[in-house]
């Protein structure tokens, strides 16, 4: 990876960003047809939820190339669908059936316990009022997260390398975030654990797709 590429890499991620706030635009508003969709059949419509894993996909990976995880310096694709060579993938399993009476109650009211912790992984709390609100990045600007991917930045500047423990334990708070993300956003019944799983793949309902390389290693990548 380059020293210095990750100081500018906020700039280079510009455009998508601006994409990305009409994206979640549709999120919210695909998310809301789907919460009556789910009321009345109990299904969530097999094409919003591709949708809505699209923008989420989306979303890590750009989060994973700048300021959610400075894993890799290789440009995110614009494109919702799943690309099977870039370093960070994400999938959500579709539900055949999902509860109707959750669905009024998990995005807010059980999802509370895990708002409060995401809220310190990400922005000291205003995560859980914002999820889903304003069309920003749900994985991963400030809070912990925001300070243990500066840490690994500026030891990626002075070595060259990224350190390993730290790398492993962006992954682990990121990917509790991405639990609570689907579950907010209605695409699970299944209540998101209470866990760190760090490092390396998860074969979970939710799942950070890495490549089994060891990151400490300075990598030289092609810049955009």
């Amino acid at each position: 990876m380059l020293r210095w590429l990750w100081l500018v890499k906020w700039l280079l991620a510009i455009p998508h960003y601006v994409l990305l706030v009409f994206l979640w635009i549709g999120f919210f508003v695909t998310s809301v047809a789907a919460l009556f969709a789910i009321l009345v059949s109990g299904r969530f419509p097999r094409t919003l939820f591709d949708y809505n894993v699209g923008v989420m996909r989306w979303t890590w990976r750009v989060s994973y190339y700048a300021h959610g995880a400075l894993g890799t310096d290789r440009y995110p694709p614009f494109t919702l669908d799943d690309v099977a060579d870039y370093p960070a993938r994400l999938d959500v399993a579709y539900p055949q059936r999902l509860s109707r009476g959750l669905v009024l109650v998990k995005w807010w009211l059980l999802a509370i316990p895990h708002y409060i912790v995401v809220g310190v992984f990400i922005s000291g709390g205003y995560y859980a009022w914002s999820l889903f609100d304003d069309g920003g990045d749900p994985f991963g600007s400030g809070g912990l997260i925001g300070v243990l991917v500066i840490v690994a930045g500026v030891v990626l500047t002075v070595t060259g390398t990224y350190p390993r423990s730290v790398f492993d334990l962006v992954l682990g708070l990121n990917r509790w975030v991405l639990r609570v993300a689907a579950y907010a956003a209605l695409m699970t019944d299944q209540y998101p654990p209470f866990r760190l799983d760090m490092g390396g793949p998860e074969p979970e309902m939710v799942s950070l797709r890495l490549p089994q390389v060891d990151p400490t290693a300075a990598e030289r990548e092609d810049t955009p």
